[in-house]
């Protein structure tokens, strides 16, 4: 199993006393601990350092950690601009780069993005899986690329990815719809379903996909997004994850974790929920941790190291 975590790029989880040039020694303490993986969030919406930015910061002073996006926001982008800064980052960081995308939720947390962005809400699923053919097209070296939102007749030599054929593209979301699409062309699925039993159906719906689509379901990474809070008891670390879910989102936890997954209590009871989700078939957990501010971050960070031993001793 890997076990990566979140930086904390928002800026509600380093001010007002932090400075955001922290988050690189984060980065590089994960990898001291041992983490698999760590990843950004994309958005507008709130302040936070942009996810490419800061991945191209952690890539030179790391050298195993894999480096993510969760989920990156493709149509809002110049689509050629971005698989050339995708190709920089994985050719820079020695082919470290996963990259999840996603297409943004209906309501304030997701039409005001392509409103900022100039791009239409309208068929985005179809932008977003076209954007990321393109994409693939121009890694691969192709001369030309035609689709129903992009074409172009002669494409110059672009940067080349450090792997052949470019990074992982994983897809976020959990609808029918999403787990079709990403058995049918993603490389790994990256979702934050708030139940064991909903995650092992969403990855039965995607393998079920897969093979349908003539693909080996094995090769479609099954991760989850999932927020944390190591604490002394569960009534303290909802206590503090409530907080946190206002800051972020506006809202009360008792209505985030509706949809989303969340793993709350001592190091034991952490353990258990995420040992569940493993068992649903979950292998790469990316964490986000539940702390406002960056020295509960790091602390938050110490403690699932110790977590993260536990969950990765043999079983017998």
């Amino acid at each position: 199993m890997d076990i990566g975590v979140f930086l904390p790029t928002g800026q509600a989880q380093w001010t007002p006393a932090g400075d955001p040039r922290e988050l690189i020694g984060f980065a590089r303490r994960a990898e001291e601990l041992g983490f698999s993986s760590i990843f950004v969030n994309d958005s507008l919406l709130t302040p936070r350092i942009e996810p490419l930015t800061m991945l191209s910061a952690v890539a030179s002073v790391t050298e195993r950690i894999t480096l993510g996006t969760g989920a990156l926001l493709p149509v809002l982008r110049r689509p050629v601009l971005a698989a050339q800064t995708l190709a920089s980052i994985d050719l820079l960081s020695g082919g470290r780069l996963a990259v999840a995308v996603g297409a943004g939720f209906p309501g304030r947390f997701g039409q005001p993005l392509h409103e900022l962005s100039q791009v239409p809400w309208e068929r985005r699923f179809a932008r977003l899986d076209e954007t990321v053919d393109l994409w693939r097209a121009l890694w691969r070296g192709d001369t030309e690329f035609h689709g129903e939102f992009h074409s172009f007749d002669a494409i110059p030599p672009m940067t080349t990815p450090f792997r052949p054929g470019g990074p992982p593209i994983w897809l976020g979301g959990a609808t029918p719809a999403a787990l079709a699409r990403t058995g049918r062309r993603y490389d790994g699925w990256l979702p934050y379903p708030p139940t064991p039993q909903g995650y092992a159906d969403g990855l039965a719906g995607v393998r079920d996909a897969a093979q349908g689509a003539g693909r080996d379901p094995g090769a479609v990474t099954p991760a989850l997004f999932v927020n944390v809070r190591i604490d002394r008891d569960v009534e303290a670390a909802r206590q503090t994850v409530d907080a946190y879910a206002l800051a972020n989102y506006g809202l009360p936890l008792a209505e985030v974790e509706k949809i989303q997954a969340f793993a709350l209590g001592t190091p034991e009871e952490v353990a258990a929920t995420l040992g569940r989700y493993a068992a649903a078939g979950a292998r790469h957990l990316v964490v986000r941790l539940g702390a406002l501010d960056l020295p509960s971050q790091r602390e938050q960070l110490e403690r699932l190291a110790a977590v993260r031993e536990q969950l990765l001793q043999p079983v017998g």
